[in-house]
């Protein structure tokens, strides 16, 4: 079996570097086994660093983010529970579906795709449902490259009483994400963005209100897998811990030698490093002509949104990049299929040589386009 050597330039994976895959091949252990136990408490603290908490609760659950964002939403909401869901992407009308799918009524917030949430309508719409139980919004949003201001956002909710769920899975490592300063309820990401671990693990991390509201339940939460109830019995502190499942051990060492690179580098010192390799990439893209969909104050400097020019075949572009120069970039989702190219520059992969090749091989590309396109 050949694999291709990509640069991942999507919005994700990222690329991984060889420290996590050597991590990846160490020998496997059990999962209920004491060294594999010392690690997972390991991986829990690195995770808590990342995430700027305290939450006891703090693990990676076994499966993709999307895994995360059920299991958020179907442990907190109840049938006939209401749900304040901001939607300004794709991610954040899954969230809308997961929680209509566990019975509760969902007041749907749309905002503009490319716009971030905004504040004061969550807050007047907060108001004008006393009876809800959470605000769930996403402050990342992957499909279009907007930070929402996940602080006030979550301030809203807290001063309203309610939870707050956010979903940061391409924030985590690239930038601010604060959960203790936010007070924010729920909160998850994914290893594959900022991270640069492989896909399959999704970092969460639930507040102690939260944790109260679960076990408060009046009914069986609806996965079984997802059930946190099940599941403190395997990730809560050291020691005797109940079977739940098989976690996937490998992946959780690559996931702490990633965790461990990110504390090397301090938070700081990486939110730096992908806003500075967005500015190089900013400059180079306005150098060929090419526009971003997002304003600058609320782009995401590691997943950039940019706008096909007319007449252009966007997936001619990303065809040739991959095909004759190794170079993976994204579609556009939902509203946007079609009509931008998603450029990402997350964690292992935001690095000054990256950006210099993609934009050669970009301008190239473009070139061959434009004379084909005369012709």
């Amino acid at each position: 079996m050949h694999i291709p050597n990509r640069l991942l330039m999507g919005p994700g994976p990222s690329n991984v570097s060889h420290s996590v895959l050597d991590a990846l091949s160490q020998p496997t252990i059990g999962h209920l086994d004491p060294a594999f136990q010392t690690l997972m408490e390991e991986v829990k603290d690195l995770m808590r660093a990342a995430f700027q908490t305290r939450n006891e609760m703090t693990f990676p659950i076994s499966a993709p983010a999307s895994l995360a964002m059920e299991a958020a939403l179907v442990n907190l909401l109840e049938p006939g529970d209401k749900a304040i869901i901001a939607q300004n992407g794709v991610f954040g009308g899954r969230m809308a579906e997961i929680a209509r799918r566990a019975g509760a009524n969902v007041v749907l917030l749309s905002f503009d795709w490319g716009k971030p949430v905004c504040p004061d309508t969550v807050a007047e719409t907060v108001e004008m449902h006393p009876d809800a139980k959470l605000l769930a919004f996403v402050h990342a949003e992957t499909s279009t490259g907007v930070r929402s201001d996940a602080a006030r956002l979550c301030r809203i909710a807290h001063k309203a009483g309610i939870l707050s769920v956010v979903d940061t899975v391409t924030g985590l490592g690239g930038i601010p994400v604060a959960v203790d300063e936010w007070q924010a309820d729920v909160v998850y990401s994914g290893t594959q963005k900022c991270l640069s671990v492989p896909p399959g693990l999704a970092p969460i991390t639930f507040s102690a209100r939260a944790i109260a509201t679960i076990k408060a339940r009046s009914t069986p939460v609806q996965s079984w897998f997802c059930d946190l109830n099940l599941v403190l019995g395997y990730w809560s502190g050291t020691g005797g811990r109940s079977y739940h499942h098989t976690a996937p051990v490998n992946a959780i060492y690559g996931l702490h030698k990633g965790l461990s690179e990110l504390a090397d580098e301090g938070l700081e010192a990486s939110w730096t490093r992908h806003q500075a390799m967005h500015d190089r990439l900013a400059a180079g893209l306005a150098d060929l002509g090419l526009e971003f969909l997002v304003d600058e104050p609320h782009r995401l400097p590691q997943l950039n949104t940019v706008v096909v020019p007319q007449g252009f075949d966007e997936a001619y572009v990303r065809q040739q990049l991959l095909q004759k120069h190794d170079i993976e970039i994204g579609a556009g989702l939902g509203d946007l299929a079609g009509k931008v190219w998603r450029i990402g520059l997350m964690g292992h992969t935001a690095r000054p040589e990256n950006v210099e090749r993609l934009l050669t091989m970009l301008g190239h590309v473009l070139a061959e386009a434009r004379q084909q396109a005369v012709a």
